[in-house]
């Protein structure tokens, strides 16, 4: 099954309807440029970047999900650790002990089905995390 079918689907039309949209001309234009170059049909790349665009927003969406799962006190830790702060670096600036900053490190890791801080700072790389500093 096509992208373009399950889209329609979920969107509740008829397996027989045409999914059309309209996009300005710079739009166009640069698709066209890159399935020329690409040397392949313009819907067919139109259909792997939205396929592509829909699973990085499903990703994104379920890392804020994620995120809001968080107790406060998580968000602060994660949000440090995304700062490449240590474990005794974000202890000393929540007031805490170094063990507890661990145990709340640990805990963002297991909610986020992570392994590691390097993992947790690749996962939220797009974030803006400035405004914890």
């Amino acid at each position: 099954m096509t992208i373009w079918r399950r889209i329609l689907g979920a969107l509740g039309y008829a397996q027989s309807s045409r999914l059309t949209f309209h996009a300005d001309e710079d739009l166009l234009q640069s698709l066209q440029i890159l399935a020329e170059h690409e040397q392949r049909r313009t819907t067919e790349v139109a259909s792997e970047l939205l396929s592509s665009a829909l699973a990085q927003r499903q990703a994104e969406d379920g890392l804020v999900a994620r995120w809001r799962f968080l107790s406060p006190r998580e968000q602060q830790v994660a949000a440090l650790a995304c700062l490449n702060f240590t474990n005794r670096q974000i202890a000393a600036r929540l007031m805490i002990t170094p063990e507890t900053a661990k145990t709340h490190v640990r805990n963002v890791l297991r909610k986020f089905d992570l392994h590691s801080k390097a993992e947790l700072r690749r996962a939220l790389a797009d974030w803006d995390f400035s405004a914890w500093c």
